[in-house]
């Protein structure tokens, strides 16, 4: 596996420019958090090895240090219902003419989990966590997927650091193109909807023109990140999430691969990964509700924790609507705890 002691030096550095300042959300200084590139900001779900350097990996039982973890910061959730769109964005080729991959299985997983998320277990963990102090609005945890649909659209010349090669869109591109295609299909914001893009294999992704805060691996710089959540400021804001392909080497943890038969080795990973972003961008949407001292947010205190297997021989932490997950714990508050299901 490749050394990641220019990665621990990047975070090292940290007063690091990469880091968010808070202008644009209080959880200043934290690793997790990036702010670069004209003012855009995300919280990243970071690599195993990043978020184990982090002190973010627990052994199964280990609670967070502190209780209660997460603070209300004052902003808004995403209620009262979850509206989920998925976007594949495949188009013929890579920017350097390679063919791309995102097979129906893998697709279908994606999908599967996505429909599945809004009123079953782990979305139920969240209904704890509300919005305002006098009058307290909690998240519902319902929702659903409207739709799931693909955009061939070409991916744009590389705005990513030359080193990273030709295949690769920064944030403000993924941006750009949310919101062309909302264009196309006539679709608003606001904060009871999330847009989930997945991208094809072989297409990497950097948060700015930096070689570190990547999905990609680069010569001397393994990846960053899984994936992360973000908004689009406006009237109304939009909110989404960058799901870089999954990557099984980093993005994985201890956890199994009930559906690799079904969509590759990729799709588990990349399923939890969006759980992951799902669960934190409905409990902290605009990256000012809830996050803990450190900038963890729900996710981020459960990472890589999966819980007990007890569904498809040992393979799956989570069953609905008929199939099976590996999907990564989230945060309780009230148990100040990881759990696989809410109350």
């Amino acid at each position: 596996m490749k050394l990641f002691k220019p990665l621990m030096m990047a975070l090292a550095a940290a007063g690091m420019s990469a880091f968010a300042s808070g202008a644009a959300s209080g959880e200043t200084g934290s690793p997790l958090l990036l702010s670069r590139d004209g003012g855009n900001v995300a919280h990243v779900f970071p690599t195993f090895p990043v978020a184990n350097a982090l002190g973010l990996v627990r052994a199964k039982g280990e609670t967070p240090p502190v209780t209660p973890a997460l603070i209300y910061h004052g902003g808004p959730v995403m209620q009262p219902f979850v509206n989920l769109y998925i976007i594949y964005w495949q188009p013929s080729t890579l920017q350097n003419g390679g063919a791309t991959t995102m097979s129906n299985g893998y697709k279908a997983v994606e999908k599967n989990m996505v429909s599945g998320y809004m009123g079953h277990a782990l979305s139920s963990i969240g209904t704890q966590y509300y919005q305002g102090t006098s009058t307290r609005t909690y998240i519902t945890g319902t929702g659903g997927l409207v739709t799931a649909v693909n955009d061939t659209q070409p991916f744009p010349v590389s705005g990513c650091n030359a080193a990273i090669g030709p295949n690769c869109i920064t944030d403000a591109q993924l941006k750009a193109e949310v919101q062309r295609f909302m264009g196309v299909k006539g679709w608003t914001g606001g904060l009871d909807k999330m847009f989930l893009v997945f991208t094809s294999s072989g297409e990497g992704s950097c948060f700015d023109t930096s070689v570190t805060y990547c999905s990609t691996e680069t010569a001397n710089v393994s990846p960053y990140y899984c994936a992360y959540h973000s908004y689009i400021s406006g009237s109304p804001n939009i909110i989404y999430s960058n799901e870089p392909y999954g990557n099984p080497n980093y993005c994985l943890g201890g956890g199994t691969q009930p559906n690799s038969t079904v969509g590759g080795p990729e799709a588990d990973p990349a399923a939890t990964a969006a759980s992951h972003e799902m669960s934190e961008a409905i409990t902290d949407p605009l990256l000012n509700a809830w996050y803990a001292s450190d900038g963890s947010e729900n996710g981020d205190l459960c990472a890589y924790n999966y819980g007990t297997n007890q569904w498809d021989h040992g393979l799956a932490n989570q069953f609905w609507l008929g199939r099976v997950f590996e999907l990564q714990t989230e945060y309780s508050n009230h148990h100040a705890r990881c759990e696989q299901v809410g109350p």
